[in-house]
């Protein structure tokens, strides 16, 4: 069966080149040399572009480096390697929605620029996946080309390879040099890479916005609290991006990578040598929490703690979550001690959820509020006070999964965003309601990345203050909800802001 799906792939790729042949090329020159993609009604798309060297032998776990150039053209037209990660035996896409063929040498991204671009604003898109999985050549971009917007979709180093931290390799690193946010590292670079190349696609270089989601959100969250990345992007979109972390130090990540190589069978005394020696499979095959972290040197404070300090990047920034994150916990039912605890907020702040249903709609509720809910609204509040802030919550589910599904799940926005509704959903099963929703959303994307606010929607869509609490709710009945959710959000903040060492 996996000899059959390989084979069925390599088919498939073959039949992309020749389709890909069959149009009309484009062709670009950047620092490294003359890239040739394809032109077609929509888009100038160009694939598997790279922005930084190989991070391989001595530059496993060590800061991104310049790609070197390439003599004559490079064909621009297929998708590159996903980044190392898990992947599924029978071919099927990931939880990342990855599938295909993994390298170390996976340090490229993807453009789609308008036709005759120029001067057109930019969008780089930051994947999820957990930081564990994912790839930039998922999404397309072309409905974002469309309608004047170039898109960049990049890849970043993932789980042991992109955020891992070792004594070994931290005694062999030189003095001041970043450690363990590599998958940070590699998105900084990638912005760096669109500064000095994205005019030649017809992109403006001083109107850039940062969006992700997931763990792609996190990330967008990370690089606002980052120095290094000042200045490489005007704006951010954070979806579901999470945005309350405990903060972790270097000493703390080297332990947990100790004992994670430990458990793997490699030696304490191993040198960081010995670790760059290791097979791929043998660090793809870690299970370990992957995000980035404070390590003192690239990452110096968490988001929320830059964030409270007055350090966080002051760029207009669209922030929001789903109504169904739970979803991330997967069909389980959430054990009884939790269902008992929970089961006690029901009397007070969760009394409107609990009229609505058992327990477990309470215990869902409330993770999906302190994961995704109560963040996305502090953030807001916070970010409120410099450059404008939004603030939305995606309620709207598909036609095709009702009645079944009531909550919309975790990342089941990506596809109004894009407007693109992905590999795995036939359009006969968009309705045109689905249609609606995917002009609005990704309407108030597209004018946000032109003009810095979002201008979409009947009613519009009001910058978020504290005092009316407004959000964006794209819902069934899209429109502006004041005061959402308040008692629960507010219980939450209460309880874990103390926890998550604000001060300075």
């Amino acid at each position: 069966m996996i000899r059959l799906t390989k084979a069925l792939t390599a088919a498939a790729l073959l039949l992309i080149a020749g389709a890909a042949q069959a149009q009309p090329a484009a062709r670009v020159k950047i620092e490294g040399g003359v890239l040739v993609g394809i032109a077609d009604e929509k888009a100038n798309i160009f694939r598997n572009i790279p922005f930084a060297a190989p991070p391989v032998g001595a530059l496993r776990w060590a800061p991104p480096q310049a790609a070197k150039a390439w003599p004559g053209e490079r064909m621009a037209v297929l998708p590159g390697p996903s980044c190392p990660q898990p992947m599924n035996a029978d071919g099927s896409p990931n939880l990342g929605a990855a599938n295909g063929p993994t390298s170390e040498d996976c340090l490229q991204l993807n453009v789609f620029a308008p036709n005759a671009a120029k001067a057109a604003p930019v969008m780089v898109w930051i994947h999820g996946g957990g930081h564990r999985t994912g790839a930039g050549w998922i999404y397309d971009g072309r409905n974002f080309a469309r309608d004047g917007v170039v898109v960049v979709t990049i890849n970043y180093r993932l789980g042991a390879l992109g955020y891992f931290a070792h004594p070994a390799l931290t005694r062999a690193a030189r003095p001041g040099e970043p450690l363990g946010n590599y998958g940070l590292m590699d998105q900084i670079a990638a912005l760096k890479w669109v500064r000095r190349n994205i005019a030649a696609f017809g992109g403006d270089p001083r109107n850039v916005t940062v969006f992700g989601e997931s763990a792609g959100g996190m990330s967008t969250l990370a690089l606002l609290a980052t120095p290094a990345a000042r200045g490489l992007y005007q704006k951010a979109i954070v979806e579901s991006g999470l945005g309350w972390a405990r903060p972790e130090t270097l000493a703390a990540k080297e332990a947990q990578g100790a004992a994670a190589l430990a458990k793997a069978g490699v030696p304490a005394v191993a040198t960081a040598a010995d670790l760059r020696a290791l097979p791929v499979e043998t660090l793809v095959a870690i299970e370990a929490e992957y995000q980035p972290f404070t390590d003192g040197r690239l990452m110096t404070e968490t988001a929320a703690q830059a964030l409270a300090r007055g350090h966080f990047a002051d760029v207009p920034l669209i922030i929001g979550s789903n109504s169904g994150e739970d979803s991330l916990m997967g069909a389980r039912l959430v054990g009884e001690p939790y269902l008992t605890a929970v089961g006690a907020l029901s009397a007070g702040p969760y009394k409107d959820d609990a009229a609505r249903g058992d327990a477990q709609f309470v215990a869902r509720a409330f993770v999906t509020d302190r994961l995704m809910g109560a963040p996305a609204r502090w953030v807001a509040a916070e970010a409120s006070g410099g450059k404008p802030a939004w603030l939305y919550y995606f309620s709207y589910v598909g036609s095709r999964f009702r009645p079944a599904m009531t909550r919309a799940a975790h990342a089941a926005e990506i596809q109004y965003v894009f407007e693109y509704w992905g590999r795995r959903t036939p359009m006969s099963l968009v309705s045109d309601e689905d249609r609606a929703m995917a002009s609005l959303m990704h309407a108030c994307w597209v004018s946000f990345a032109k003009t810095g606010a979002p201008s979409c929607g009947r009613g519009g869509w009001p910058a978020y203050a504290p005092a009316s609490g407004q959000l964006m709710e794209f819902g069934s009945d899209p429109g502006v909800r004041a005061n959402f959710r308040k008692a629960q959000l507010d219980f939450q903040q209460a309880a874990v802001l103390p926890t998550l060492a604000l001060g300075k």
